[in-house]
């Protein structure tokens, strides 16, 4: 028997949508959620259904940056045939998106019993929710603002695609967050910080996807839910990164900050009182 119901992944698959790019974390909430509605969060099935549904929401990413995504991978091409084509900016992002995938990939290996284990405790998340308000907002603080796109360098993308590894070990700090973070202290201005984090997480969550397929689908978490999970996922998650590209060209990211902090101190009374476990 699945884990998870029908109408419990309709829940989810919304609640990823709507948090996956959003710097609150994602895994923060659907634990929560999980939670609260009685499943059990450290359920191999469950675990595999997070990570699978996951893939809808990057897959919401890749239609919403198509255009680009096809420019830079066009370009990569060009200037693996010509040697002039390699002083493009272009090129060398797409390289250096590589480049910073693979120390996540290494520590998500390396690590993976401590991240399913004890790390995946709602402890852990409410204090990395609360934690990482903090760096968020001494980031944004910092940060002069006043870098584009177009600035970044293979320094940059390296700094911003390690910073991936603080939600990977400490679920609640949230991906989002630690990577527009370290954007922000790179003086990259919020909208090209949030662009940067869409094109590095792309890679490095589609294949947690694809990795936890198989052990979802073994474990007991059935083909349905998964399926409507993921489309669900999709959805919201299209909407939800339209939604924050507008916000940040106005606002700071004050607001996260102050959301996640009310998160995390209701998750520690929800733990304290015995209400989540």
């Amino acid at each position: 028997m699945s884990a998870i119901s029908i109408g419990q992944a309709v829940v989810l698959g919304a609640v990823e949508g709507v948090t996956e790019f959003l710097p609150v974390s994602s895994t923060g909430h659907l634990k929560i959620a999980e939670g609260l509605m009685g499943i059990r969060v450290d359920d191999t099935a469950v675990v595999g259904f997070s990570a699978v549904i996951q893939v809808g929401a990057i897959a919401a990413a890749l239609v919403y940056f198509f255009k680009d995504i096809v420019r830079i991978v066009g370009a990569w091409f060009r200037g693996l045939r010509n040697r002039e084509e390699r002083y493009h900016h272009d090129y060398k992002f797409a390289w250096w998106v590589i480049y910073a995938t693979i120390p996540i990939v290494v520590v998500g290996l390396a690590a993976k019993p401590l991240i399913e284990g004890p790390l995946a405790s709602l402890w852990v998340v409410a204090g990395s929710l609360i934690v990482g308000s903090a760096v968020m907002w001494a980031a944004d603080q910092m940060g002069r603002h006043k870098r584009g796109e177009d600035d970044t360098s293979l320094k940059d993308a390296m700094w911003v695609g390690c910073s991936q590894i603080l939600a990977l070990l400490f679920p609640g700090f949230s991906r989002s967050g630690a990577t527009m973070s370290t954007a922000l202290i790179l003086d990259l201005e919020r909208v090209a910080a949030t662009r940067l984090s869409f094109f590095l997480g792309i890679p490095a969550l589609t294949g947690a996807g694809i990795y936890e397929l198989k052990d979802a689908i073994g474990s007991g978490a059935a083909v349905a839910p998964l399926a409507i999970g993921t489309v669900v996922s999709f959805a919201v998650a299209y909407a939800s990164i339209s939604w924050l590209l507008k916000f940040v060209a106005k606002h700071s990211f004050n607001s996260f900050v102050i959301y996640r902090i009310l998160v995390g101190a209701l998750l520690f009374g929800l733990l304290g009182m015995g209400i989540l476990s």
